[in-house]
C-alpha cells in the first residue's frame, strides 16, 4: 500500500474510465433528433363547391403537419417532385411528403357512387442514414394516421347530416380517405448493416493502416542505427506504406464482398477510394509516430473511440458541442460519408470527401518526409556537441 505505482494506477482506472465513458457513451446516451430536414410539396388544386366556397385539403395537410412543432422536423417547402428528387440525390432531406394535384378531388369522391381515393407519396432516403430515415417514417406515419382519422370524421359528420345511413362503398372509402405510396431511394441493399457498411470498412481500414503505420515505424528507426540517409529510409517508408494500403484496401473490399455477403455495387470505385482513405490514414499516422513517437498511437486510438459512436449516427442527434468539436473534423467522418456516397448514390458528389482526403494525404506525406531532418539526441553525441574532460 506504500507503493506509489498502486495509488498511480487506481487513478489512471478511473481516468481511463472517463475518457472511454467521454467516447462511447458522452455522445450516444440522451441523444435526440432535432430539425431531422424533410421536404413538402402540395401540388393539390382547390376545388369549387356547390356552395360557391372554395376547398383545398392539401393545404389544411400542410398547415396540420407543419403546426407540429413537438416533432424533430425542418420542413422545407418545394414547388415540385423533381425538386424533390435533385434534393434526395444530394443527401440534403431525409425524406419528403408529396401531396398529388388530386387530393381534394379524391377525398371529396368518397360522397359519390364511384369513390377514387388520392395517393400521397412518402419518400424515404435510406442511404443518406438509416437511424434517421427511420425516424422520419415513423414520424411520417403517425402524422398521416392522424389526418385520415380526422378527415374520416368531418366526412362522416358532414355525410351525416344529408343521409341517417350509408352506403357500403363509401363506408369502406370512409375507412381509408387517402391511400399513401412509401418509396425507398438509395436503399442499402442486402448484407450492409442497416447502411453501416460504409462506417464498418472506414473503421477496418484505420485500424489496419494503424498497424501498418507502427511496424513500419519500427523497421524505419532499425535502419536509423546503421544509416545516415535519413531521407531516402523515410521516403521508402512512404512509398511501401502506399504499396500495403493499396494492397490492404483491395483485400478489406474483396473480404467484405466475398467472405461476408456485402453488397457492393462498383467494387472497383470503392477499392480506389478506399485506398486514397488508407493512404491519407497511413500517411497521418506515421507523420504523427514520426515526430511524437509511441505516445501518438494512444492518441490515434482515442481518436478512433471518439469517432466510432458517431459514424453511425445523424448530425442532427448530436450535440452541438459534439458536431462542433468533433464530428467536423475528425477524418473517419469524411472517409465514411465518401464511401456512403459511392455504395448509395453512384459516387456522385464526392467533391468534399476527396478534397479533405487528399489534403489529409498531401500535408501528412510533406510532415512525414520533414521528419527526416529532425536531429535526435544521439545524433548530437555522435557529432560531439557534449565533450566531456578527460582526467589525466
Amino acid at each position: 500500500m506504500k507503493q506509489k505505482i498502486l495509488w498511480i494506477g487506481g487513478a489512471a482506472v478511473f481516468v481511463a474510465l472517463i475518457i472511454f465513458g467521454l467516447a462511447m457513451m458522452g455522445s450516444v446516451l440522451g441523444a435526440k433528433a432535432k430539425a431531422l430536414p424533410v421536404a413538402l410539396v402540395v401540388l393539390d388544386q382547390p376545388l369549387d363547391l356547390p356552395t360557391g366556397e372554395k376547398i383545398a385539403l392539401g393545404e389544411l395537410v400542410k398547415q396540420k403537419v407543419t403546426e407540429l412543432d413537438q416533432l424533430p422536423i425542418n420542413w422545407i417547402t418545394m414547388d415540385s417532385e423533381s425538386d424533390v428528387q435533385v434534393e434526395l440525390e444530394a443527401q440534403n432531406v431525409y425524406g419528403a411528403l408529396i401531396i398529388p394535384a388530386d387530393f381534394s378531388r379524391g377525398v371529396l369522391s368518397i360522397q359519390s357512387p364511384s369513390p377514387v381515393p388520392s395517393t400521397i407519396k412518402q419518400y424515404l432516403n435510406e442511404g443518406m442514414n438509416s437511424q434517421a430515415a427511420s425516424a422520419v417514417k415513423t414520424m411520417l406515419n403517425q402524422m398521416m394516421d392522424m389526418m385520415q382519422s380526422e378527415i374520416s370524421q368531418n366526412l362522416l359528420s358532414q355525410i351525416g347530416e344529408q343521409a341517417e345511413q350509408l352506403p357500403i362503398h363509401t363506408a369502406k372509402a370512409l375507412l381509408t380517405p387517402f391511400h399513401i405510396e412509401e418509396i425507398v431511394v438509395h436503399a442499402v441493399g442486402s448484407n450492409n448493416g442497416n447502411g453501416t457498411a460504409p462506417n464498418i470498412l472506414t473503421q477496418v481500414i484505420w485500424i489496419g493502416s494503424l498497424i501498418c503505420s507502427i511496424f513500419l515505424f519500427l523497421a524505419v528507426r532499425n535502419c536509423r542505427q546503421t544509416t545516415d540517409r535519413r531521407f531516402a529510409v523515410v521516403a521508402v517508408q512512404l512509398i511501401v506504406g502506399l504499396v500495403l494500403t493499396a494492397a490492404a484496401s483491395g483485400f478489406t473490399v474483396w473480404m467484405a464482398n466475398i467472405w461476408y455477403g456485402m453488397h457492393i455495387s462498383n467494387p472497383l470505385h470503392v477499392w480506389l477510394f478506399l485506398w486514397l482513405v488508407a493512404a491519407a490514414f497511413f500517411l497521418l499516422q506515421s507523420a504523427l509516430l514520426s515526430w511524437i513517437g509511441f505516445p501518438a498511437i494512444g492518441l490515434l486510438v482515442l481518436l478512433l473511440f471518439f469517432s466510432l459512436p458517431l459514424l453511425n449516427m445523424a448530425p442532427e442527434f448530436m450535440s452541438q458541442t459534439t458536431q462542433d468539436w468533433l464530428y467536423s473534423w475528425t477524418p473517419l467522418r469524411y472517409a465514411a460519408a465518401g464511401l456512403r456516397t459511392i455504395m448509395y448514390y453512384g459516387g456522385e458528389g464526392m467533391s468534399l470527401a476527396y478534397r479533405v482526403m487528399w489534403c489529409i494525404a498531401a500535408v501528412a506525406a510533406v510532415v512525414l518526409l520533414a521528419s527526416s531532418a529532425r536531429k535526435e539526441k544521439t545524433d548530437k553525441q555522435k557529432t560531439g556537441l557534449l565533450s566531456l574532460p578527460t582526467s589525466k
